[in-house]
């Protein structure tokens, strides 16, 4: 059985100011990021916010998950793996690290797609390039779906030739 977290004082609550300066958010984002429960601030006996300090480290993640494209439902759908109420342990983050690198890895693997096929053919079927003629004849690679199918990881495969 995991030890009970130890007793919190006010002290070691940050006001919704502190919190903004220490992750470099508007105190506006940081009240978007509750409302989609990212954090889950204590309401003090006057009603006003009062933050953990692991809600720095979460709020941290957030930010860097955003810049790396991940949308806010995939960020809480993260976040629901760390516990409440108290600082993630390295265990914990850990965990959550290693879903994050599979998406982080897919994300990468599709730029690197992206990068060295963009100069030639994005692969929409668009039938504009020479290579169309080769990897995507009458827009056949239209059937697979809409969209830059080799961007998103379809194989191409060069036209047979008529015998």
């Amino acid at each position: 059985m995991a030890p009970a977290p130890a007793p919190r004082t006010p002290n070691d609550r940050l006001t919704i100011g502190q919190l903004a300066a220490r992750t470099g958010l508007s105190v506006s984002a940081i009240r978007f990021y509750e409302t989609r429960g990212l954090v889950a601030p204590i309401r003090n006996a006057g009603k006003q916010r009062r933050f953990l300090r692991s809600d720095i480290r979460r709020l941290s993640f957030v930010l860097i998950a955003q810049q790396i494209g991940l949308t806010i439902e995939e960020i809480s759908a993260l976040l629901r793996g760390l516990p409440e109420g108290r600082t993630p342990t390295p265990k914990d983050w850990e965990a959550i690290s290693r879903s994050f690198r599979t998406t982080l890895d897919q994300r990468i693997a599709a730029l690197t797609r992206t990068r060295e096929t963009i100069d030639g053919c994005i692969g929409c079927g668009c039938l504009s390039l020479k290579t169309c003629r080769l990897y995507n004849p009458q827009d056949r690679i239209a059937s697979r779906g809409a969209g830059p199918r080799f961007l998103l990881g379809d194989r191409r495969t060069p036209a047979r030739t008529a015998r």
